[in-house]
């Protein structure tokens, strides 16, 4: 069962707050997204770019969507350790054929927050797994990857309408 609060007096649970449970910080989710940085037009810089996706980082937070599926994919990941999700083994989910259901979730949340350019994004990160993907489990790496990948594009598409309107 849950060990942390839904709700704090009259203060909701943000999804940040649920990932700080978990071990995951803000700054964790930057990181990884600066490790596949590419400077673009109006986000030359790393601090440009640090700037643009907290903000980004911290609208997704605070989204109901966004917040299901990545609580999802942690409720997922528990029941196939235990071997509890029908037709799926311990050892088919911790080996090879392994699932596809986490990469189409990673792609949805990413898709979800960005479009098509953030599932453009999630393939990049999901392929090289930077950062806190690394040492996350199979289904979560993706979900938390699709959030990375969806603030990271959306970190682009703002940094290039910025620097066309000035």
């Amino acid at each position: 069962m849950w060990s942390w609060k839904l709700v704090t007096s009259d203060v909701e649970l943000t999804l940040l707050d649920y990932l700080e449970t978990k071990g995951i910080k803000l700054d964790d989710l930057v990181a990884t997204a600066l490790e596949l940085f590419v400077p673009h037009p109006g986000v030359e810089t790393r601090e440009k770019a640090t700037a643009i996706l907290t903000d980004e980082f911290r609208n997704a937070f605070l989204d109901v969507d966004v917040s299901c599926l990545v609580v999802m994919c942690y409720e997922a990941e528990d029941e196939a350790k235990a071997g509890r999700i029908p037709n799926l083994s311990k050892e088919r989910f911790s080996g090879r054929p392994g699932l596809v259901t986490d990469e189409l979730i990673g792609m949805t949340i990413a898709n979800y927050i960005a479009g098509a350019r953030g599932v453009f994004e999630f393939v990049r990160f999901d392929q090289q797994k930077p950062g806190i993907l690394s040492k996350l489990g199979p289904i979560v790496n993706d979900a938390i990857g699709g959030l990375v990948a969806g603030c990271s594009s959306n970190m682009y598409s703002a940094a290039t309408r910025h620097s066309r309107t000035g």
